[in-house]
């Protein structure tokens, strides 16, 4: 079993101001910083083995200060990246409540397969280990729905530098992966609006599963 802590990153100049982050780098506040500080001597004394992080800067920032103590260096990967806002991305966000959300924001189904790809990701590359792995707040709200097998409408979101602590493997791991990858390649044969978009998110997905259980397999 692979040992996850989950942290979302530090506060930042964006989370303070309410402007919508999406997949921009973003840049930790002072506040973030001591955040990110805290969480690192919380974990100092726990025993870790690796240490990844979104490749967005706010992630890789936090992280740096977390792997630290451990004198480990922060692996990234893209698969941890927030969720794409679309055009709603750089907005002022009590701005957007009620708006009608554009066609380009990133589906539910496709973040879903996201996660489900990085935690096989995880536990194939780091099997049996302790990882450290610092996301965002909705990529992590999906990474919990997927681990705890609900809709994310029923997993709370994130604090900034919150930890969650999770255990999981491989063989489950991808397990949920090819059902997910059935259910939205079903659910693209079936849909008239979106396919496009949906099978592209879904075959990204899947051919980052397929390079994680090669990886596994080396």
């Amino acid at each position: 079993m692979t040992t996850i802590f989950l942290v979302r990153h530090g506060e930042t100049v964006d989370n303070a101001a309410q402007i919508m982050q999406g997949q921009t780098q973003g840049e930790l506040n002072e506040q973030g910083r001591s955040q990110a500080r805290q969480v690192a001597e919380r974990l100092s004394a726990e025993p870790v083995d690796a240490v990844v992080a979104s490749d967005l800067h706010r992630a890789v920032e936090t992280a740096e200060i977390i792997a630290a103590p451990h004198g480990l260096p922060v692996m990234t990967t893209p698969l941890l990246r927030e969720r794409d806002w679309g055009s709603f991305t750089g907005r002022y966000i009590p701005d957007l409540k009620g708006e009608v959300w554009p066609d380009d924001i990133e589906s539910e189904e496709a973040l879903l397969l996201r996660a489900r790809t990085f935690l096989l990701y995880l536990t194939t590359t780091y099997p049996d280990k302790r990882v450290v792995a610092v996301g965002h707040g909705i990529i992590n709200k999906a990474v919990l729905a997927v681990y705890a097998q609900c809709p994310m409408r029923e997993v709370q979101r994130m604090m900034n530098c919150e930890v969650h602590i999770l255990s999981t493997s491989a063989v489950t791991m991808a397990s949920a992966t090819t059902a997910a990858c059935t259910a939205v390649r079903t659910a693209t044969a079936t849909s008239a609006e979106g396919t496009a978009a949906v099978a592209a998110e879904s075959t990204a997905a899947v051919a980052a599963a397929e390079r994680a259980a090669a990886v596994s397999a080396e």
